[in-house]
């Protein structure tokens, strides 16, 4: 049995993809209750097979070009195909995507990341995009930034430790080493956002299935990167003392569908951090139901700095991993049988 695909709204403009702007809800939700009696679409309450769709980091800080940490890939323009064709998805599988989780990467200035945070002997900040290694914060060629300590209520001492003890947990854990990136999805400003496009869609399930998003908010902790959505890179500082916690409600929430599929930004941080640790989580618990989780390819992109950072092979290798441990890495456009509950 194979499930017909829906059409794709007239008001969806591809080429607006790549622009902000403002959503018109109001006409949209007329637009969606219209559209659900047209398609005799139900609310998603009464989906027996539920299907979540997890949109990570959509945001215009990583997807519109001339942003912060616009994704563009190997191509150049692979988050603004990624969102085009995401959107595209969403409309197709209205009927039978039963919630749409989207992921916030929310910062503020002050955080171990961004490049205020740390100081060489002169007193500069490091580059955007510097690595910073457990040996670099050794031998002081980057020291903690006191003057930010006294702002977070961090003393000196402790600041150093820590900062020393974050870059040998990440070194330990065979994460990505410390990087500072650029000041990016700043809480409250325009990158923060929803891509308008996304956000449009996301908007007319909501309305058209009855189906209220799951926004979820990660990365605001001062002291730690936060990639995935369910599990900071640190949880405890040198003594053992929590500073972070793992997103268990909704790790929990995730583990009750029938179907997760995942998409965003990027391909080679958020999106695979996230699958990890689901995957992680899922094989503490039942190995099969890796088969439950699809990966969109086509709607993620790695980071791709051209001259500076190329993390496409890194992306690739964990996507083969996560399809080796069993999930599904699939096209957005191939036929769905499996998450509508034919397959």
């Amino acid at each position: 049995m194979e499930n017909k695909d829906l059409p794709i709204p007239k008001f969806f403009r591809p080429d607006r993809v790549s622009a902000v702007w403002r959503v018109p809800y109001q006409e949209r939700s007329v637009d969606a209750e219209e559209w659900a009696k047209r398609h005799n679409i139900q609310p998603a309450a009464t989906d027996i097979f539920r299907v979540c769709l997890l949109p990570v980091d959509v945001q215009n800080t990583f997807c519109i070009p001339g942003f912060e940490l616009y994704v563009g890939g190997r191509s150049g323009t692979g988050a603004v195909d990624d969102s085009r064709r995401l959107c595209e998805f969403i409309y197709r599988n209205l009927d039978v995507i039963t919630e749409i989780c989207p992921t916030l990467d929310t910062h503020q200035a002050m955080q171990i990341f961004h490049n205020i945070f740390l100081v060489n002997e002169k007193g500069e900040h490091p580059a955007p995009f510097t690595l910073i290694s457990e040996e670099d914060i050794q031998q002081g060629t980057w020291k903690f930034n006191s003057a930010v300590g006294r702002a977070l209520g961090i003393d000196k001492n402790y600041g150093q430790e820590y900062l020393l003890h974050y870059a040998k947990q990440l070194q330990a854990g065979d994460k990505y080493a410390l990087t500072i990136w650029p000041y990016h999805a700043m809480l409250g400003g325009i990158g923060h956002a929803l891509v308008s496009s996304v956000e449009e869609a996301i908007f007319f399930h909501s309305v058209a299935r009855l189906s209220q998003p799951d926004v979820q908010e990660k990365g605001s902790n001062p002291l730690t990167e936060n990639y995935s959505v369910l599990n900071p890179e640190v949880l405890e500082d040198g003594k053992g003392k929590t500073i972070a916690k793992k997103n268990n409600t909704f790790l929990k929430k995730l583990m009750e569908f029938d179907a997760v599929i995942i998409a965003g930004q990027a391909k080679s941080h958020c999106v695979a951090w996230t699958i990890d640790d689901l995957l992680k989580e899922i094989r503490a618990t039942d190995a099969k139901l890796t088969e439950k989780i699809f990966l969109l390819e086509d709607c993620t992109s790695p980071v791709v700095i051209p001259g500076v950072i190329d993390y496409t092979d890194d992306a690739d290798a964990a996507f083969k991993r996560f399809a080796d441990a069993g999930m599904r890495v699939v096209q957005s456009g191939e036929p769905t049988a499996e998450w509508h509950g034919f397959g």
